[in-house]
């Protein structure tokens, strides 16, 4: 093969590759646009993911296809399920960021220094999208090592952000919870918010 075929065959694999993003784009947010997805939803993606593998290299791209496999591993999408593919879809289909972009620290009000973590009895909170699995994947991380994990409540003593978001958090469907939390934090009660990857180097 010639240098010029090789760059022909790249060149023409990334508008193939391109155009495969913007079909799936679209697919993302006709399925995103009711707030729902339903278990045929979900396998349609599942099964479109699965014949158009080679995009599924981009980052974001796999995060969502291995979101939709643990979803519907046991054959039943239940609501939490659900809640969270919405959330990775609406984070991909609006195109808030780069495809696997994670958001930088520095834009969260992370506790500075971060502190050491223990699980013993300790509880947790999980919100966003994250690199280590879906959230029933980390609460139970959390509750293998003795922890407690639930929704965010003036008992949460560590709130994890995930890694992947976007940049106007603030205004997303998880950014409610960093925005309570804080202002617990600021109030004084003992709550400590922590990035995904600081939670991750205490597993």
């Amino acid at each position: 093969m010639t240098m010029d075929d090789e760059l022909l065959n790249r060149f023409g694999g990334d508008r193939i590759a391109s155009r495969q993003i913007d079909e799936l784009v679209g697919l993302t947010r006709g399925v995103a646009a009711d707030g729902d997805i339903n278990q045929a939803e979900a396998e349609f993606l599942q099964k479109w993911l699965a014949a158009n593998i080679a995009i599924s290299q981009q980052p974001l791209i796999r995060t969502l296809y291995e979101r939709i496999n643990e979803a519907l591993a046991d054959g039943v999408l239940d609501d939490e399920e659900k809640a969270s593919l919405l959330e990775t879809l609406g984070s991909f289909s609006n195109r808030d960021f780069e495809l696997g972009e994670v958001l930088k620290s520095s834009t969260l009000p992370l506790c500075d220094p971060p502190p050491t973590l223990s699980f013993t009895g300790r509880t947790y909170c999980f919100t966003g999208t994250f690199i280590y699995g879906q959230r029933k994947a980390c609460e139970r991380a959390v509750v293998e090592r003795g922890g407690v994990s639930g929704g965010l409540s003036r008992k949460t003593e560590v709130l994890v952000i995930g890694a992947y978001a976007t940049d106007s958090w603030k205004h997303s469907s998880f950014g409610n919870k960093i925005l309570q939390a804080s202002e617990w934090r600021d109030e004084g009660k003992p709550i400590s918010i922590v990035s995904e990857e600081h939670w991750t180097r205490h597993l």
